[in-house]
């Protein structure tokens, strides 16, 4: 009961000094609590300290983090303040690799009914991208090693902070990554990360994984077609439209076409979008109704929207707009 009225002690005195957390109260409140071994209140202290970017509390933070290490499935089950300090320290442009290098390699299981889950995979892909910002030499060999964890949520976060360290280091490390294989999600985020990269070196090989996933023909596959269709949108490379269009017009599957189409909208180039009205004014009737989904994401834009309205309001069937 001491342990639970503490904690409630802690987390009242916190409601009251977050709003000004660099009052005199609110720093010592501060101290107070990142001292404390409650994890779950700790990950707010950290948070806010971020939020206000109070850099002289970068030790204190630093300490939490390794203190939290210790017996870490037990003292902060979820890796709540881990993970808060870690985005923290990272905000705040904090420049000694240590506990990023701890992070990076911690795995914390944990129990859940019927064995175990590892609790850290954000953690890991959080402190990457510490590591990339503050240029650690051997980040890529790091980086590397994140890219085949058994986590895709490490996965991704290997991807992403390939991307943003801008190094074409990386791009081997992500052709092989999606050569091998992986999740949809995994696969998205290496092949946004490879465009960002090499646009133009890495159009031959999406368009490539694009076709193949496709051909496989099971549910799947498929998905992980939308995935690379999608990732490709997202690259706004203007390349991209005629990939997607060929690919669309030879795609079987009813869901794919639509995801196709939501692609060839995102791309936001005047052809993508002409290509969606003439499908709208001209096609089949399903494919209108796809078209006309996909540019609903332009809704907001009164003039495209009363377009689409006038295409589909001169055919003779019952595609309208709602």
């Amino acid at each position: 009961m001491a342990k639970s009225r503490k904690l409630e002690d802690l987390t009242a005195d916190f409601n009251q000094i977050r709003h000004d957390p660099t009052s005199e109260a609110g720093i010592a409140t501060l101290h107070q609590i990142l001292k404390s071994k409650h994890a779950i209140i700790v990950a707010q202290v950290a948070q806010l300290i971020g939020e206000f970017e109070m850099q002289s509390f970068v030790p204190e933070l630093v300490s939490a983090f390794g203190r939290f290490m210790l017996n870490a499935k037990d003292s902060d089950p979820g890796c709540r303040a881990k993970q808060a300090i870690a985005e923290t320290l990272y905000r705040l442009n904090y420049s000694d690799e240590t506990p990023f290098l701890q992070g990076i390699h911690h795995v914390q299981l944990e129990p859940v009914w019927g064995g175990q889950v590892d609790t850290a995979p954000r953690l890991r892909g959080t402190c990457a991208l510490g590591l990339v910002r503050m240029n650690y030499s051997q980040v890529m060999v790091e980086l590397a090693d994140l890219l085949a964890d058994p986590e895709s949520e490490a996965r991704i976060g290997a991807a992403r902070a390939i991307a943003y360290s801008g190094s074409d280091q990386g791009i081997p490390l992500l052709r092989l990554r999606v050569k091998v294989g992986d999740t949809a999600p995994v696969l998205s985020e290496c092949l946004i990360a490879l465009l960002s990269l090499a646009p133009i070196p890495s159009l031959p090989l999406v368009q490539d994984l694009l076709y193949y996933y496709t051909e496989q023909d099971s549910p799947e596959s498929l998905e992980k077609a939308e995935a690379i269709a999608l990732a490709l949108a997202e690259s706004r490379r203007p390349e991209a439209f005629e990939i997607l269009q060929d690919w669309w017009k030879q795609v079987n599957d009813r869901d794919v076409r639509r995801t196709g189409l939501l692609a060839i909208a995102t791309l936001r180039y005047d052809m993508a979008l002409e290509f969606l009205f003439s499908l709208v004014e001209e096609g089949t009737a399903i494919d209108a109704r796809d078209a006309i989904k996909a540019l609903s994401i332009y809704q907001h834009d009164i003039s495209l929207w009363k377009r689409v309205r006038q295409l589909a309001d001169q055919r003779q069937d019952s595609v309208k707009v709602e």
